[in-house]
């Protein structure tokens, strides 16, 4: 039961016994080995509780830690239980101390196989946001994108989609700026629809959801706005 549970901040001298129960906690759930050894587990905690931007609450009964969060302005980064103490609520009282401390809302990314986990979020409230093929994690293992939307739902999502927006548009430009440059070495001024074709079903293995032939109509109206720009800078 949680009613006697404490939750409080991490202290400063607590790296060792959060790289434990983080080495403890990450055997027993369903995810890929770890790539780290124990002593470089320490040195990455000691590192978390100084740097000033990431915050560690730890969950104890008069004993041994349970569990810790821990979490960025934006970003849940960890929340890991021990083993022993799963099932009893040590779980969602962290969570609820990270949402009360982050009402905007927040991100974390959870391991595709950590079906326990995912359901965990699920139940309390977190949506499933995105999949990647783990390309981009340490473990190179699929993972999951969930978000805790906040008090202001709304506010929340427009907020990554103005993240997306930008990095889109600073994508854009550079798109731009290469279909301009590579028209000065083109054998032919005729499009090469085959490569549009080969663009578009590449895309669509990082964006499976547009598809191959959305994805071409996509790729075929920036190419044809693209070139007409280029167009215009030379008839300047």
């Amino acid at each position: 039961m949680s009613e006697d549970l404490r939750v409080r901040p991490a202290e400063a001298d607590e790296s060792a016994p959060l790289a434990e129960l983080y080495g403890r906690s990450r055997a027993a759930a369903r995810m890929p080995p770890g790539v780290h050894t124990a002593e470089e587990d320490r040195a990455w905690f000691a590192a978390r509780l100084r740097d000033g931007e990431h915050e560690l609450w730890v969950a104890e009964r008069d004993g041994p830690l349970l569990g810790y969060a821990m979490a960025t302005r934006t970003w849940l980064d960890h929340l890991f239980v021990d083993p022993q103490a799963q099932g009893r609520g040590v779980g969602g009282v962290l969570l609820d101390t990270v949402k009360g401390v982050r009402p905007g809302g927040f991100c974390l990314w959870v391991f595709e196989v950590n079906a326990p986990a995912r359901e965990f979020y699920r139940r309390r409230g977190l949506v499933e946001l995105e999949r990647t093929d783990g390309s981009g994690n340490e473990e190179h293992a699929p993972d999951v994108r969930m978000a805790w939307p906040g008090l202001d739902p709304m506010a929340f999502y427009r907020g990554l989609i103005d993240e997306v927006d930008d990095s889109l548009g600073e994508l854009l430009s550079r798109r731009v700026a290469l279909t301009r440059a590579v028209q000065a070495v083109k054998p032919s001024t005729d499009r090469d629809h085959a490569r549009e074709r080969e663009i578009a079903e590449r895309l669509a293995g990082i964006a499976p959801e547009l598809g191959a032939d959305r994805l071409l109509r996509i790729v075929q109206t920036l190419i044809t706005e693209s070139l007409e720009v280029a167009g215009e800078d030379g008839s300047r």
